[in-house]
Parts: structure tokens; C-alpha cells; sequence
């Protein structure tokens, strides 16, 4: 189990939660514009945080499609899916799905190309997801 993962009191099993939210990137987000005008952080470290933060958008990028498919696979409609898409009609994530299906037919083979991209340095934020235009 790992650390992001409450447990659910009633079941006594991991609660599926992000590993990062909003509120925290935002609290972090705050934290950081403090320091850099307060003059504590050199251009150099924000370049290199720029690079952290990219790779990061890529590797959140790429668990949002993996929801996205194993959603559907465990009987989500696109209904119930569509608000998280901050839209009340279905057709951002139906497109979504349709691209990602051009090269995937399950949430467990997406998986398998993002490790295989990370056995090449390429997973995990490190390069493109497998399905770009996130």
C-alpha cells in the first residue's frame, strides 16, 4: 500500500486516491512564489523545476487515461464520467476514449506501453505518453 492511499474505514482496504491533488499543488504553488520573491531561488533551480513539473503534467497526463479506460472497463458510462471532464456532455471524454483506442484496447495495455516507455527512459514523465495530445 502506499502512502497516498487512505484506508477506508468500513472496509479496511486502500481508498483509490490521486497522489497529488490540486490543493496541494496550489499550497506548494504558494509556497514556491514566496521564495522566489523573497530572491531565494536562482533561475537555474526554476529551470530545473520547470523540467520536473513538465514531466510530472506528462506522467498525471498518462494515470488520467489509465482511469479513463479502467472507468469504463468497470462499467462507468460516459454519463458519470463526463463531469469530471468539467463538462455536462459526454463528448470530451468519448473522444478521448476513441483516441485512446486508436492504439489501446485495455487500461492493462496502456499500462504496458508506459512501462515499456519507462524501461526506455520515456515513462513516467521522462518523454511523450502513448497517446499524445493528452
Amino acid at each position: 500500500m502506499s502512502d497516498y492511499e487512505p484506508v477506508d474505514e468500513a472496509t479496511q482496504r486502500p481508498s483509490p486516491a490521486a497522489p497529488v491533488t490540486a490543493a496541494h499543488v496550489l499550497t506548494w504553488l504558494e509556497d514556491m512564489a514566496d521564495l522566489v520573491r523573497a530572491g531565494e531561488v536562482e533561475a537555474a533551480e526554476l529551470i530545473s523545476v520547470l523540467g520536473q513539473l513538465r514531466q510530472a503534467a506528462t506522467a498525471l497526463a498518462n494515470a488520467s487515461d489509465w482511469a479513463l479506460l479502467a472507468a469504463r472497463e468497470a462499467g462507468a458510462s460516459l454519463r458519470q464520467i463526463a463531469p469530471v471532464f468539467g463538462k455536462g456532455y459526454v463528448r470530451a471524454p468519448a473522444a478521448r476514449l476513441e483516441k485512446l483506442h486508436r492504439q489501446v484496447l485495455s487500461a492493462e495495455q496502456f499500462l504496458e506501453l508506459l512501462r515499456r516507455g519507462d524501461s526506455r527512459g520515456e515513462g513516467r514523465g521522462e518523454g511523450r505518453g502513448p497517446v499524445d495530445g493528452g
